[in-house]
């Protein structure tokens, strides 16, 4: 290509090859004389006048698509389907007259489009497997790790680096089970003619209900689907393609959710994404390790879910049998949004097998939470040797806020436990209070949470599906 011409960004950078041919030009034609020729058998067994030979001719020429004298064509007649059925017609002169009949333009292209979205949609799957069997073990192997949780951004109760490891892992299966849902209720629109009636099959036909209904029964068959849908317009309901966005946007979303965690403990010394030894961090500062990967992922999602308004907008104001205000968008929208799911799945695979954590960090940052945490802990204590509730109360009330002003103002560390081993009111030792604090203590059930989970929910899961495990992904850029 001209680099004069504009390139997308996903083709050049971001989407596998993998799923950039689920929506190429190839593949689209390609699956275009697929469904030709499984109109052509199914009307065959219908009873319709159409020879083994005419049907050997047009599976010879399935694959070897003479794009030249279609695109030739097109310049004439501006009409793609028309300008197919002509190329192929060329290439199969026997068959010529039994190609695409009784059927309209959407009998191809709708098909098609639900014939790509679930290929697309199985990509997406795979690989939404592979991320969630890293971030499972990432779960597993620190399911007991101390960690600050965050309410409000502010430092709350103890969790583990599992536990939060589980909460991405939870979204993600969420989107895996949508996924999973959205590709065993696609239908083909399958051969309902012009406006939905199937007058032209009514007229090939002779009025015989029963052979039109399995004309389209042995279509699906053929196509690998279980059905069609049961009534159209003249295209499948554009609510389908809203439906499978839905999906692509949640999945947005929780990728999202992960790299702005993951962005948020870079900030604080505790996690990042893997860093290449080479990697340049900032044209200005070296010593920057910047998320670049993790940014990715949020730009991308951030694309993902406001794309997601496209199809629902389609939807809500396609007119009557069908109107042509859907062709332009719909393939533009649905196809990106594929593209950038699969960019942003292939991002977190790399990033996912790579997660680089930082103990003593965590551990430090614990510690300085931790002695306001445990003043309940540290006064249960003081009370058992003999202390007073209430006075004990109010002096850990005073040595918090006097300890609080120390960090926020002086820009000190936190020394409540030294105030109060030196508070005789308490007579706790230091060995005592350091009991008091391990932070092991205090991170409630997070590592059985995490074991339950992983055995119970994402291991059957992962297990069941084994044999599509162990991806990973490098990155051009």
């Amino acid at each position: 290509m001209s680099k004069n011409n504009y390139e997308s960004p996903f083709c050049t950078r971001y989407a596998s090859e993998e799923m950039q041919y689920v929506f190429s030009p190839d593949n689209k034609f390609k699956t275009w004389r697929k469904l030709w020729i499984a109109l052509a058998k199914a009307e065959q067994r219908q009873g319709l006048g159409i020879t083994d030979e005419q049907i050997a001719e047009l599976e010879a020429h399935a694959e070897d698509i003479n794009y030249d004298v279609a695109q030739a064509r097109e310049k004439e007649c501006r009409h793609d389907v028309m300008s197919h059925v002509y190329a192929y017609g060329v290439q199969c002169p026997h068959a010529k007259g039994i190609i695409h009949l009784g059927a309209t333009s959407c009998y191809v292209g709708d098909n098609t489009d639900i014939i790509l979205m679930r290929q697309g949609l199985t990509i997406v799957r795979r690989k939404l497997l592979n991320v969630i069997s890293l971030l499972a073990a990432f779960a597993d192997r620190y399911k007991d790790m101390p960690a600050l949780a965050y309410t409000h951004l502010q430092p709350a109760q103890l969790t583990t680096v599992g536990k939060r490891a589980t909460l991405w892992i939870n979204e993600l299966m969420m989107d895996l089970e949508e996924t999973e849902y959205r590709i065993a209720h696609l239908k083909l629109l399958g051969s309902k003619g012009t406006t939905g009636t199937q007058a032209s099959f009514v007229e090939l036909f002779e009025g015989n209900g029963e052979k039109i209904k399995a004309l389209e029964e042995d279509i699906a068959k053929q196509m690998g689907f279980d059905a069609v849908v049961p009534v159209s317009g003249q295209t499948y309901s554009r609510k389908v393609d809203s439906f499978v966005m839905n999906v692509l946007a949640g999945i947005a979303q929780s990728a999202s959710k992960f790299s702005n965690d993951l962005r948020l403990l870079a900030n604080f010394k505790e996690m990042e994404e893997p860093f290449e030894a080479q990697q340049i961090g900032s044209s200005a500062m070296p010593y920057k390790r910047n998320p670049m990967r993790s940014e990715r992922i949020t730009s991308l999602s951030r694309y993902v879910m406001s794309n997601s308004l496209n199809p629902q907008f389609t939807a809500a104001t396609q007119w009557f049998e069908r109107t042509l205000d859907d062709s332009a968008n719909k393939r533009i929208a649905m196809a990106e949004a594929f593209l950038a799911v699969d960019a942003i799945l292939k991002i977190m695979l790399n990033v996912c097998d790579g997660l680089v954590v930082y103990p003593k960090v965590i551990a430090q940052r614990v510690m300085r939470e931790l002695p306001f945490m445990a003043t309940e802990n540290i006064m249960m204590s003081a009370v058992k040797k003999g202390g007073d509730r209430q006075e004990l109360h109010e002096r850990l009330r005073q040595h918090s806020i006097a300890a609080a002003n120390v960090v926020k103002q002086e820009g000190g560390e936190n020394d409540l436990i030294q105030r109060v081993c030196q508070d005789p009111a308490f007579g706790l030792t230091r060995e005592e209070l350091e009991k008091v604090l391990e932070p092991k203590m205090f991170i409630g059930r997070s590592s059985d949470q995490v074991k339950e989970y992983l055995q119970e929910f994402v291991n059957p899961v992962l297990e069941a599906n084994r044999d599509l495990l162990g991806e990973r992904a490098q990155l051009s850029v």
